[in-house]
């Protein structure tokens, strides 16, 4: 756990903020002191991870938001800096995974995907970008996965959207690095979440004896790394992509 209330007072927006990594993210912010708009298209879900964080004596809001859709990303940062005045980081984690063969993939699926995780990481940073420019500082954490990185059977379209975002990521960065803005991207694998639970059980026993450790993570894993790469500890650090996979892309 990063310094306690090490980010008292700043203001973090998480996206795909109702489950997994993107909940335990908004927690885990919260639990660092910040002030956290949750983001997500579920609404019982969004107040749930609310009132979890009031429970724990912090502070959110929860703002109904289709990534996929310009106007409500818009929206969800005009109404986060209208009530906080800033943006001081964001981790845009929203996504969905539609597995399956290339072949059989049909272009309703595609467009989804396309639409959620790479339109999605788009219109989030094209939004964000523009206010963190205004304060001349900022910090933002892309969630990609290893499907990004590494190929793997029935992750045709996951997989291409997540490569997209790590490219999106480092172009971003590029074009960020003198403005004050970091921004930096996370592959995990494997990681306990209901997008998980979709995957086959015999395409997830492939999976897991393809990672050296042979472990599925933890959403609190991630977070903790998302909250590191907006801390001043990796002030240096923009561009990257932060592999936590139990070591499957080292091979």
């Amino acid at each position: 756990m990063l310094g306690s209330r090490e980010f008292e007072g700043k203001v973090a927006l998480v996206t795909g903020a109702t489950s997994g990594i993107g909940k335990a993210t908004a927690l885990a912010f919260a639990q660092s002191g910040a002030l956290v708009v949750v983001a997500g298209r579920r609404l019982i879900e969004g107040q749930q991870t609310v009132h979890e964080i009031s429970e724990r004596g912090g502070e959110a809001m929860f703002i109904k938001t289709d990534v996929s859709k310009a106007t409500e990303v818009e929206d969800l940062v005009d109404k986060t800096v209208e009530i906080y005045g800033r943006l001081d980081f964001a981790c845009n984690s929203a996504g969905v995974g539609i597995m399956g063969a290339l072949t059989e993939c049909s272009e309703t699926d595609w467009d989804y995907v396309i639409n959620v995780n790479l339109k999605g990481i788009w219109l989030s940073l094209k939004h964000e970008i523009p206010v963190m420019m205004r304060q001349k500082n900022g910090v933002i954490v892309n969630i990609a996965s290893v499907a990004g990185i590494v190929g793997g059977p029935g992750f045709s379209v996951y997989g291409a959207t997540k490569a997209g975002i790590i490219s999106l990521t480092k172009t971003a960065a590029m074009e960020c690095a003198k403005s004050g803005i970091r921004i930096n991207v996370i592959s995990p694998g494997p990681i306990k979440t209901e997008m998980l639970d979709t995957v086959p059980s015999t395409q997830l026993d492939l999976m897991l004896s393809a990672h050296p450790t042979g472990k599925i993570g933890k959403p609190e894993e991630v977070a903790q790394a998302a909250l590191w790469l907006c801390s001043n500890t990796a002030a240096s650090i923009t561009g990257h992509n932060l592999i936590i996979n139990g070591g499957y892309a080292a091979q």
